[in-house]
């Protein structure tokens, strides 16, 4: 199988604008991110596909490769599509630009699940770890999946699910990480189908994925990823980088 990593990074950013392009600790955010990725040696081939000149730059400044999105995209999904249309790949891994500390570990367990699946079965694979707090089960901002028998994901949803009517019967509450690998037919089936009523209402591109039935491969985790959406969380990178 080929294995890319594809980086979207979009230079507006609601809660912190510009984020991608910060320093942190003598290189930009999405230099770190980039790096990282290619460190893992887990890819073929890494990009960047961006919506700005200012982040495209940086990347091929450095020896790094990016590409130019062409359209204005609604979602990750979407922008990464475009751009791995005309690619040779087998597999693309979603890796996000806010997290520069990212690790070969999760990575290559969302990938691990590709390599036995002969009848391609699995159309995308992601990660969710075990939350137990209720804070955390309770916090909308923390996207929430539950699965099947077989690990594939049954909904996703930023409310309690399951609702916790009956409290003993031993339910797990499980948070999904966003690291995804996509078969590449899945990213461009994606692409041409239309945002329906469960995506809209919940804000989440992966329903699209499950309302148009596609198959989501959850793999259980302890990893919880660094990223940066805030000021406050680029000081804590920068502290962090100085530990490292």
């Amino acid at each position: 199988m080929k294995i890319i990593a594809v980086i979207p990074a979009r230079y507006a950013s609601t809660r912190f604008p510009a984020k991608l392009m910060q320093d942190l600790g003598g290189k930009t955010v999405i230099l770190r991110t980039y790096e990282a990725a290619v460190s893992t040696n887990l890819f073929d081939d890494v990009f960047v596909v961006t919506d700005s000149d200012l982040i495209f730059d940086e990347i091929v400044s450095n020896g790094g490769k990016a590409i130019m999105s062409i359209k204005e995209h609604e979602s990750g999904s979407d922008r990464i599509a475009e751009a791995i249309a005309d690619l040779d790949v087998d597999i693309v891994v979603n890796v996000q630009g806010d997290e520069p500390f990212t690790e070969a570990g999760p990575l290559a367990d969302v990938l691990s699940v590709f390599k036995n699946d002969a009848d391609k079965k699995i159309d995308l694979a992601s990660l969710m770890r075990e939350i137990t707090d209720e804070e955390e089960i309770n916090n909308p901002n923390h996207v929430k999946v539950v699965v099947d028998q077989s690990q594939f994901a049954l909904y996703f949803s930023r409310s309690v699910i399951p609702y916790p009517r009956e409290k003993n019967v031993g339910v797990r509450y499980f948070q999904h990480i966003g690291i995804y690998a996509f078969r590449k037919q899945a990213l461009l089936d994606f692409h041409s189908l239309p945002m329906k009523t469960l995506e809209a209402s919940e804000k989440l591109e992966q329903l699209r994925y499950l309302e148009f039935g596609k198959r989501i491969k959850m793999v259980e985790t302890t990893h919880v990823g660094i990223g940066i959406d805030t000021a406050e969380d680029l000081e804590r990178a920068r502290a962090m980088l100085k530990d490292i």
